[in-house]
């Protein structure tokens, strides 16, 4: 089993920042990717952003470019979000997810249990 565990979300006005880390753990032989979703009231999620973990190439939404920065630490394990400018329209659940292998026959796609994020106009 593959656990991803959140910290970082919370509320903020429109303008300010907000990091967002995610760790994963358990039975895992490697990770080829990881990355960052959001889901509003009423809306399907979407990503936000995404990394492969051997190279460091990055994804982003358009909503986000310029303000959002993703980046691992490939030795923990661990993803983060430094989210910047943040808008009213970033309020979201944001979940972490990753992909890669437990065995070299099995691979993994967990997804983290979601943290708030509340930006105040």
């Amino acid at each position: 089993q593959v656990q991803l565990v959140e910290s970082g979300g919370g509320l903020v006005q429109a303008g300010g920042s907000l990091r967002l880390s995610c760790a994963a753990s358990g039975s895992i032989l490697s990770i080829s990717a990881m990355g960052w979703y959001r889901q509003a009231p009423g809306k399907q999620r979407e990503l936000v952003a995404s990394i492969i973990t051997r190279g460091g190439t990055t994804n982003y939404a358009d909503a986000v470019k310029g303000r959002f920065t993703i980046s691992r630490d490939n030795a923990e394990n661990t993803v983060y979000l430094q989210m910047n400018a943040l808008k009213p329209e970033d309020t979201a659940v944001y979940y972490c997810n990753a992909k890669g292998l437990v065995t070299l026959a099995r691979v993994f796609d967990s997804w983290a249990q979601g943290t708030q994020v509340t930006v105040s106009s």
